[in-house]
């Protein structure tokens, strides 16, 4: 069994879920998690924030409900209102990210949230992912590089594709993936222990 992580990094409900994430993935060191990008923000919904007016409202319920940190940088974003959120490009960086430590993916995918909901860095300049890097102890100039690499792009559309055979069309959203058995665990937000259950349910043949 595995995990499948499907997230948008300009998400703020993925970055809500970031902690039960996090504590699922330190309780089973053992089970691979696939982080896998989403396209939430791209086509037509690539477009200034401003233009999402439900915002910051939403972003009060997800602090209110997971206690997720939006920082003053990325207020000051929402202030100004003429950012625009471009999930390839997230998806991009992601992907060089993951190609630089796969191991890490959990942890980086966080941190590129942090980036954006906490220090209000665009995921569209190669500076964010510099920073990311070099906070994680990565190679920053390899990570930069693949960013603005064909190969990124590839990839994004790659993940993108991937979300859609997953049948995920909302994110977060966590499965399990046991042979060709796809498993929803959560789709939006769980606790960590609501996820053992879930997980100690397939485990023992009566999935919920």
């Amino acid at each position: 069994m595995k995990l499948c992580y499907v997230f948008d990094a300009y998400c703020g409900w993925s970055h809500g879920f970031s902690t039960t994430l996090s504590q699922v993935a330190a309780r089973h060191p053992d089970l691979p998690v696939e982080v896998v990008s989403g396209g939430l923000f791209t086509g037509a919904r690539r477009q200034p924030i401003r233009a999402f007016g439900y915002v910051q409202n939403a972003n009060a319920k997800i602090s209110e409900r997971t206690g997720a940190e939006f920082g003053d940088g990325y207020q000051r974003l929402i202030a100004d209102g003429s950012f625009v959120m471009d999930s390839e490009a997230a998806a991009r960086g992601m992907a060089a990210l993951r190609q630089a430590a796969p191991d890490r993916a959990v942890e980086l995918a966080v941190a590129l949230q942090r980036a954006f909901f906490v220090g209000g860095h665009s995921l569209s300049t190669s500076d964010t992912y510099r920073r990311v890097a070099q906070a994680a102890g990565l190679d920053a100039d390899a990570v930069v590089a693949a960013f603005q690499a064909p190969a990124a792009q590839a990839a994004a559309k790659a993940d993108f594709r991937r979300a859609a055979e997953l049948g995920v069309d909302a994110y977060p959203t966590l499965l399990a993936i046991v042979g060709d058995r796809v498993i929803p665990l959560v789709r939006g937000h769980a606790a960590a222990d609501q996820v053992d259950q879930r997980l100690a349910a397939i485990t023992t043949g009566s999935p919920r």
